[in-house]
């Protein structure tokens, strides 16, 4: 498999740096488009394979110099759910706009365009009434599921009129290896990591009663080059979760285990505004059925190849360095 020259929007953070990585060997050359809000410049590979544009994706000099180049398009740049919370009106310029020109210009300028895979969100769905969810379900109670919501509907309208060969991912709470607790934003995964770590207790958001589809971040990516490849995925939307749920009480006991940090204390603290989901499972059928996507980690495995990860990164920092 070659996809020649390819595009990362949000190539700096968490899913797109996992990407990138998991790119390189598949790709002639490689450009990201991050401006770094939240993205870490360190997470991206050191390669000449790599070109790194530090710009927002609403940069029309930028997308004009890049997306003539390219024949893939992984647009994975957001502001992300407790951004949008507080920041409404950035929510909407990054997610729904930026994503909008990304699609204008990619129409303009991408004429051997093979595929456009949006990273969405099982965000959209809120605190379903259906468990599993399934693709048709949608619930939007907060600025980061409408814009990201809002932007599936322009992939589809340019699906329909320009024939343009989109793919849509409904990630659910992806974790793994490249998620640090540094960014003020990561998943709660990699928080409670950092809390065990630092021997400091695990802050629990509510009683720890509610629930998430935790993804491991390899089953992610597998979703999204099945998505890039196949047919069948054009003008389509997948789910991408594991079907199972997992209490934020169990997570931490998860974690506890993994790093051998059993008696390590949990801190409940009030719900934020984004708390707003009691049970999340997604229904992956159909990614499975359609591109035979395998079935992905248990939270056991993924937590327990995480923390594997972690003590490599922690080891590595110890090493003594040449000055």
């Amino acid at each position: 498999m070659n996809l020649g020259k390819v595009a990362v929007t949000g190539g700096a953070g968490f899913l797109g740096s996992q990407l990138v990585r998991r790119l390189m060997p598949l790709c002639d050359h490689i450009y990201i488009i991050d401006d770094l809000s939240t993205g870490n410049r360190a997470a991206i590979p050191k390669s000449d394979q790599i070109t790194f544009y530090e710009a927002s994706i609403t940069n029309e000099k930028i997308l004009e110099e890049v997306l003539p180049h390219v024949e893939y398009i992984f647009h994975f740049a957001c502001k992300n759910l407790v951004l949008s919370v507080e920041n409404m009106n950035d929510d909407f310029e990054t997610n729904l706009y930026g994503g909008y020109l990304l699609l204008q210009k990619a129409e303009e300028c991408c004429r051997g365009l093979k595929r456009f895979v949006y990273a969405s969100t099982t965000s959209i769905y809120s605190h379903a009434d259906i468990l599993p969810t399934p693709e048709f379900y949608y619930n939007i109670k907060l600025p980061y599921a409408a814009s990201k919501f809002s932007m599936e509907h322009y992939c589809h309208v340019y699906h329909q009129m320009y024939q343009m060969p989109v793919s849509i991912l409904r990630f659910s709470n992806v974790y793994g290896p490249g998620q640090l607790a540094s960014n003020p934003y990561c998943g709660v995964v990699a928080k409670f990591f950092e809390a065990a770590q630092n021997q400091q207790p695990m802050i629990i958001y509510g009683d720890g009663s509610q629930t998430r589809d935790f993804t491991y971040v390899e089953d992610a990516m597998d979703a999204v080059l099945l998505a890039a490849v196949q047919e069948n995925a054009v003008g389509t939307v997948y789910n991408v979760g594991t079907g199972m749920e997992t209490s934020v009480l169990d997570l931490a006991k998860e974690v506890q285990k993994a790093s051998g940090q059993k008696d390590l204390p949990l801190q409940f603290a009030p719900k934020r505004k984004v708390d707003v989901v009691q049970r999340r499972s997604i229904l992956a059928e159909k990614i499975q059925a359609e591109l035979n996507w395998q079935k992905p980690h248990s939270i056991t495995e993924g937590i327990a190849k995480t923390y594997a990860w972690l003590k490599g990164v922690e080891e590595n920092e110890n090493l003594p360095r040449d000055n």
